[in-house]
């Protein structure tokens, strides 16, 4: 599975950013796919998740902010974050999860990430 995250850049506090992640070598469509972030000195976190059905499931630090959405079209999964904070900051990834529980492992290749970076 090969995935390329795009659509990262330099915002200010409160702005917004949509992250896009194109998904080759699987089939999308079946898939369960997540979005991570890893911020300087911290391990990669999960950040949201979505079914083939377009079920979704968000890290409480982003509920409210971020959606998580795809276009099995298009072999593409997408974050929409709104009301951007500092702590937002990070390099983020997408995957493909092994099932729809929260806690479940990706199981894709990492590709290099896009940087978020959020000003004050």
């Amino acid at each position: 599975v090969q995935l390329q995250a795009s659509g990262g850049g330099l915002v200010q506090a409160g702005g917004s950013l949509r992250l896009s992640c194109a998904a080759s070598g699987t089939i999308f469509s079946s898939k369960v796919m997540g979005w991570y972030r890893q911020a300087p000195g911290k391990e990669r976190e999960l950040v949201a998740t979505i079914t083939s059905g377009g079920n979704t499931n968000y890290a409480d630090s982003v509920k409210g902010r971020f959606t998580i959405s795809r276009d099995n079209a298009k072999n593409t999964v997408y974050l929409q974050m709104n009301g951007l904070k500092l702590e937002d900051t990070a390099v983020y990834y997408c995957n493909v999860q092994r099932s729809s529980k929260w806690s479940s492992p990706a199981t894709g290749n990492w590709g290099p990430g896009t940087q978020v970076t959020v000003s004050s």
